[in-house]
């Protein structure tokens, strides 16, 4: 995925101009947690302990900063790259929100920012109402103090969860179809619980950024426990 963003004939022997999309699951920080980040640590430490969570702390960071020093060595023409952020919401304000976050210390926003200023254009990605509804529904289950038990989320909880998950993929992804043009290249950076890819359409060629190049991937990141919203 380089530079050369070239055309390929279709069968009448024209050029088509693709879309692509290169995809890149990752892990969140406290960061994209944002007021119910507190809580959150709490019950994580009751669970599993201090030691835990530092570990947490370092294989995230160093999920991130591997992933950072990898999109800057790709050779993109950020002049036709369109950025995507799981959580970003189409609100007209996207730039000041990403420069905030990277303020707090967020290393995914810190790429971003590092490629807008390179010339890649920043796209409000998620509906502010879906937000919302999933802001209040973590608040809810992180409603959680230490010295109670320590709970698994109900099964109506999960399953509003998990309807609640398609319904931010199926916004994503027309989102995406709707703003990315011919002849671009577009990256997401999404939770690794989402599946937009299987929901976009077929006229945009998605790429895994670990099948581009070698990354440390979610999985190897180990924290399936951890919110990756």
């Amino acid at each position: 995925m380089t530079k050369a963003l070239l055309g390929s004939p279709d069968a009448a022997g024209a050029c088509v101009t693709p879309r692509r999309l290169i995809y890149v699951p990752v892990v969140h920080g406290l960061t994209e947690l944002g007021s119910v980040a507190g809580e959150v640590r709490e019950r994580y430490i009751a669970q599993k302990g201090r030691d835990a969570w530092d570990q947490s702390r370092r294989v995230i960071a160093d999920f991130w900063r591997d992933l950072e020093q990898k999109i800057k060595a790709l050779d993109l023409d950020c002049d036709k790259l369109r950025l995507y952020q799981d959580g970003l919401p189409v609100c007209g304000r996207e730039a000041e929100i990403i420069c905030d976050l990277v303020e707090t210390g967020g290393m995914n926003y810190r790429i971003l920012l590092f490629l807008m200023a390179r010339g890649a254009a920043l796209e409000g990605t998620e509906s502010p109402e879906l937000l919302l509804r999933e802001y209040r529904l973590l608040k809810a289950e992180t409603a959680w103090r230490p010295g109670q038990t320590c709970r698994k989320p109900s099964a109506d909880a999960a399953a509003a969860a998990k309807v609640l998950l398609e319904e931010r993929d199926r916004f994503i992804a027309r989102r995406i179809s709707a703003t990315l043009r011919p002849g671009e290249t577009g990256m997401l950076f999404v939770g690794a619980l989402h599946r937009v890819a299987d929901l976009l359409p077929r006229t945009i060629d998605v790429k895994r950024l670990d099948d581009i190049i070698q990354v440390r991937s979610v999985k190897q990141a180990n924290l399936t426990s951890w919110p990756v919203i």
